[in-house]
């Protein structure tokens, strides 16, 4: 059945339109979690349990970097002082469940961008609607880049910190396999919605929420914050702090480019009408 125009909807039509889209998402997810599923020896092996390794590449090149610069080898990683264990009977079951699900949901993010611009289309201007294919692209590109920023930096960081953090010596860190995986779900994930940052300022800015002005006030804010976060998921280096800040930053002053764009844009269609 063809889709009604969208201001021919009603409120339900929405709904219907909005069930449908979680269907669709659900499916795609579902999809990309069965064939997670079974590759779940290099998912764990190789992807998950990866940054507990001292021989990581993200800790390899911070430890040729602090040779480069003079620093000998303080930011060489030789151990990672910390054991995964279960310990639930249903717990390593569970992992395989919801790390497959998360996987899925990373595999399938360009169709959900898809299913997404399909929903919202009908509430578009003529001249959007071609740029279907361009949202997608980049949306999904900046999605994919802060996964990566996330688990080659942000996790890695993050788990050294941890498993070398010490209130005694009569403590090990024997680390529960659920909250490891969340650590690391969390660090990849959520930096890649974080990267989606332009893309959210932009309809932000569309529907009016935003404009550049508000972006440039809170500039001085977002940095403090940034660099507070860099300082705690970072080893006690201000380089470490600067490598993590610096491309958060660039998004958000991308996104107050993106921002002015948009509000010069809406300006010209105003005076046309």
């Amino acid at each position: 059945m063809a889709k009604k125009p969208a201001n021919e909807m009603s409120f339900l039509d929405h709904l219907e339109e909005l069930r449908w889209l979680l269907i669709r998402c659900t499916i795609a997810v579902l999809i990309g979690a069965t064939v997670a599923f079974f590759f779940s020896d290099f998912i764990f092996d190789q992807i998950l349990f990866g940054p507990k390794n001292p021989d990581f590449i993200t800790y390899r090149i911070f430890c040729d970097l602090s040779q480069e610069f003079g620093l000998d080898k303080s930011l060489c990683v030789t151990e990672i002082p910390m054991r995964i264990q279960s310990r639930e009977m249903g717990g390593q079951f569970s992992a395989h469940m919801w790390t497959s699900i998360t996987a899925g949901f990373i595999m399938s993010f360009p169709v959900i961008l898809y299913f997404f611009w399909n929903f919202i289309s009908p509430a578009l201007y003529q001249n959007e609607k071609k740029y279907a294919r361009a949202f997608v692209i980049v949306a999904s590109l900046l999605f994919f880049t802060g996964v990566l920023f996330g688990y080659y930096l942000i996790a890695p960081l993050s788990v050294n910190f941890l498993a070398n953090y010490n209130v005694s010596n009569e403590i090990f860190n024997d680390i529960d396999l659920a909250s490891y995986i969340s650590l690391l779900r969390s660090s990849t994930v959520a930096c890649g919605v974080f990267f989606e940052l332009p893309v959210i300022i932009y309809f932000l800015t569309k529907v009016g929420l935003v404009t550049p002005t508000f972006l440039r006030t809170y500039r001085k804010y977002v940095l403090i914050i940034v660099l507070i976060l860099s300082a705690i998921i970072t080893p006690p280096d201000v380089m470490s702090q600067v490598i993590v800040a610096i491309p958060i930053m660039i998004l958000y002053e991308l996104s107050i480019l993106i921002s002015v764009v948009v509000l010069k844009n809406k300006e010209k269609e105003i005076i046309k009408t």
